[in-house]
């Protein structure tokens, strides 16, 4: 890494901490583990990053910047509301499956016995997502398809379900993708 820029080598080492946790068995990650794959020191991982919990707050920032980022570019070409809830959920999907590591962070796994302000983080993580889904169900709506009273509880089930996919796929393995006979599953979910 000693001929690498700062820059680079701060992403060197969220890609390794994101490809440790695409192990299945999900054991916990330490920083000489990481160290150690990276063939560097302990030290040299603190110099980028102050701990390690702001090592995952890294792969929580691509996940978001990420995930909004494509939320946002189906809201602007999807007019149809319940087509972009379909889709919204569809990308939430399929980013999961493409990036395994990085499921392990949304669904808490990797969080366990970090610091609690990453967890809270990824609530936060749900609630903008849902807070998307609500959106999306009211210009159904507003389009005939549904009601305004179930828009909170619909847009609360997809999220749901989502994180429930997300959940399954990581406690498989990484065997059962998340994106598997969804259509028809969403398709039924979002329905007037």
């Amino acid at each position: 890494m000693a001929s690498t820029k700062p820059g680079q080598r701060k992403l060197q080492i969220l890609q390794a901490l994101a490809a440790m946790l695409e192990q299945p068995k999900g054991e916990k990650i330490t920083t000489a583990a990481l160290a150690a794959r990276l063939g560097v020191s302990e030290a040299a991982l603190y110099r980028h990053f102050a701990s390690k919990a702001q090592m995952f707050e890294g792969l929580i920032e691509f996940i978001e910047s990420s995930v909004f980022g494509l939320i946002n570019q189906i809201s602007e070409r999807e007019a149809n509301g319940v087509e972009q809830a379909h889709a919204i959920l569809q990308m939430l999907l399929a980013f999961a499956a493409n990036n395994p590591g990085m499921t392990r962070v949304l669904i808490g796994d990797a969080l366990v016995n970090e610091d609690e302000r990453l967890q809270l983080r990824m609530n936060q993580f749900y609630d903008k997502v849902e807070l998307a889904c609500k959106q999306s169900l009211r210009i159904a709506v507003t389009q005939g398809h549904g009601n305004e009273a179930d828009v909170a509880a619909r847009a609360s089930l997809l999220v749901s379900y989502t994180v429930g996919r997300w959940h399954r796929f990581a406690k498989s393995g990484f065997r059962q993708n998340p994106t598997e006979g969804t259509s028809l599953q969403l398709a039924l979910m979002l329905a007037a």
